[in-house]
């Protein structure tokens, strides 16, 4: 025993020892090189110190000279013009936007929305300095030139006898090859025709393919970047005349041919259309990751089209930088209209009750409603009329259940915790009764669908944004009465007023309900309507403020129907004389649920059986 002891100080002592050595030479290791990187940095500044500042200006002047040289080896027959220039601005405007082009590549920069303002009030501007949209041709002798860093010669500002406007861009060189893009903007409309007119395509395109790059970089504009971008944006396509789109994946190769591609925020959207397809092409698609940034996402699009052969050739685009406006996105290129989401995917089934049931009724009273909120109002009460049959039903079904209620009690009583005898005995209380147990539940269910269809459509309704109602400075995005700077996990940094509203008489439909149904032994249904209202102020207090108006409303009306109905047209009296007329009458055979129902229970009785018999034996 002695032996093993010391053998055992000796191992503690060698472990004490090694770990004291590995500290050692970790603690040497990054003193050394501690020491290694402030004798580089001291070298780094003497070598800086040597530089002088005309050597400085010397090596920007080297750079500036290669850069020229390489915009010129470009440019190529094009000319020293088209290689090295000043950023010259041409605005366009209608009734609805003002375009801003650019003589650099001879494109769109931005479009300025007239009737739209962005989260800081200025108004809402689409496209930024790094967006680009381009393509590839040949300069001469086979070099390759990006139209993007290319500059055109503008022409003067056309306008035409149907009141649109154009301009023209182009770029041509001794031989007689030409590019030219013409864009058009006609009145009442956020939608840019360019046309892309090639002399000499042959020589311009390697074999007939024109290799378009579009770089995009959507914006804030919103109240909070952080829903806009993770909520809502997205990329929207058509391939082969079949919407679709990318929100969780970041990649999409294009085989078959596509229309059009949009880079789609909460309420715009910036849309490139090839009047004639293109053939082929992918995009990347990434969100921004910063919260604290304005910049949303970064798209970077490449589509190939196949140029007929031939000298001559032109190429037709539109562009649409604008809101996305059901109906005005429905007089676009095919499919664009859903672009706005009014149910997707697994929710795709609401889709039609939002398109022809909740979008006609809401545009019917907003025709003579002014404001949004009052609109809300009255469509709450449309959905509650034609859903009132079906509640009426579950009202009647939970006042069953009140009549029925002191006979439960006197049922739990004899049977303590037996739950399998006391199910049995239940559901035979209710059959003889002619009660529903589930009657109650058809006004949650019904919600369901509603809720989703409502959800989607305040979330993309630009009709809402910016519109007040109460304390609610815009229905389209949460009222935050209450707001600090850091973020809370799963509360953000606002508490929503609508949303306390829309928590607290959900609260109080649960107690109503409550005291209308049978006492529940089981702690998870006991206490689960009191907690459901408790998660929905989580869920709810980042969305609209319009949804959680429209869930107060609703539930106000619940509670009043379920106060008059139960009150004042109810009969309970009748409705228990009727009962014991039921019961009186000659019993017909139960239901298969109920057989099913009553098997089970009967099953679940016999187990429990055995399992106290084995335990007595024990």
């Amino acid at each position: 025993m002695k032996t093993d002891k010391n053998t055992v100080i000796g191992f503690l002592l060698m472990g004490v020892m090694l770990v004291a050595l590995f500290w050692y030479n970790n603690k040497m290791s990054q003193a050394s090189i501690a020491e290694d990187n402030r004798r580089k940095d001291s070298i780094a500044k003497l070598e800086a110190a040597k530089i002088t500042p005309a050597m400085k200006e010397k090596q920007a002047q080297d750079s500036a000279r290669r850069d020229t040289a390489n915009k010129i080896a470009q440019a190529n027959s094009f000319g020293i013009n088209a290689a090295i220039g000043k950023e010259e601005l041409v605005v366009l405007e209608n009734e609805l936007m003002k375009v801003t082009f650019s003589n650099k590549g001879g494109r769109v920069k931005f479009v300025t929305l007239k009737n739209y303002k962005s989260f800081d009030s200025s108004l809402v501007t689409l496209g930024s300095n790094n967006d680009k949209l381009g393509y590839t041709i040949n300069s001469g002798n086979n070099t390759p030139a990006e139209t993007n860093e290319l500059f055109f010669t503008p022409s003067t500002v056309v306008k035409n006898t149907d009141g649109s406007q154009s301009i023209s861009y182009s770029l041509k060189d001794s031989s007689g090859k030409s590019v030219e893009h013409k864009y058009t903007v006609k009145p009442n409309e956020y939608m840019v025709d360019w046309n892309v007119a090639l002399e000499h395509a042959d020589q311009l395109l390697t074999n007939g393919a024109m290799n378009i790059n579009w770089h995009v970089e959507t914006q804030q504009h919103e109240k909070s970047p952080a829903y806009e971008r993770q909520q809502v944006s997205n990329i929207c396509f058509l391939e082969e005349n079949a919407f679709d789109y990318i929100s969780q994946k970041t990649e999409r190769k294009f085989d078959k041919p596509v229309q059009w591609l949009g880079a789609v925020q909460q309420f715009f959207n910036t849309t490139l259309i090839a009047k004639n397809n293109f053939n082929s092409g992918n995009v990347i698609w990434a969100r921004n990751k910063v919260d604290t940034s304005h910049l949303l996402a970064t798209v970077d699009a490449s589509f190939q089209i196949k140029v007929p052969t031939g000298s001559n050739a032109n190429i037709p685009f539109q562009m649409y930088l604008g809101p996305n406006d059901f109906s005005v996105l429905k007089k676009q290129a095919p499919e664009m209209d859903k672009i706005v989401n009014l149910g997707r995917d697994m929710y795709s089934f609401v889709r039609p009750i939002n398109k022809y049931i909740i979008m006609p009724v809401f545009n019917f009273f907003a025709s003579f409603v002014k404001n949004y909120g009052w609109v809300i109002l009255l469509l709450t009460l449309f959905i509650r009329l034609v859903t009132a049959p079906l509640t009426y039903t579950s009202y009647l079904s939970g006042a069953k259940m009140k009549v029925l209620r002191p006979e439960l009690d006197t049922l739990k009583k004899k049977f303590g915790t037996d739950q399998q005898g006391f199910a049995m005995e239940q559901m035979k209380l209710f059959r003889e009764a002619g009660v529903n147990p589930l009657g109650g539940c058809i006004p949650a269910l019904l919600q369901i669908p509603i809720f989703f269809a409502l959800y989607s459509f305040f979330n993309s309704n630009i009709a809402l944004r910016g519109q007040e109602f109460l304390w609610s400075k815009d229905l389209s995005s949460f009222d935050n009465v209450i707001h600090w700077q850091n973020e809370i996990w799963a509360v953000g940094n606002h508490v929503s007023l609508f949303t306390i509203t829309a928590v607290i008489t959900s609260f109080l439909i649960s107690i109503y309900n409550m005291s209308m149904t049978p006492t529940q032994d089981n702690p998870a249904l006991k206490y689960m309507p009191y907690i459901f209202p408790f998660i929905l102020f989580f869920v709810f207090n980042r969305l609209p403020s319009a949804l959680t108006w429209y869930y107060t409303v609703s539930n106000l009306i619940t509670l009043g129907l379920q106060f008059v109905i139960q009150n004042y047209i109810i009969n309970h009296d009748k409705i228990l004389a009727k009962i014991d007329e039921k019961r009186k009458a000659p019993k017909k055979g139960p239901s298969k649920w109920q057989e099913r129902y009553q098997q089970v229970m009967e099953s679940q009785k016999k187990v429990q059986e055995m399992k106290n018999r084995n335990g007595n034996k024990k």
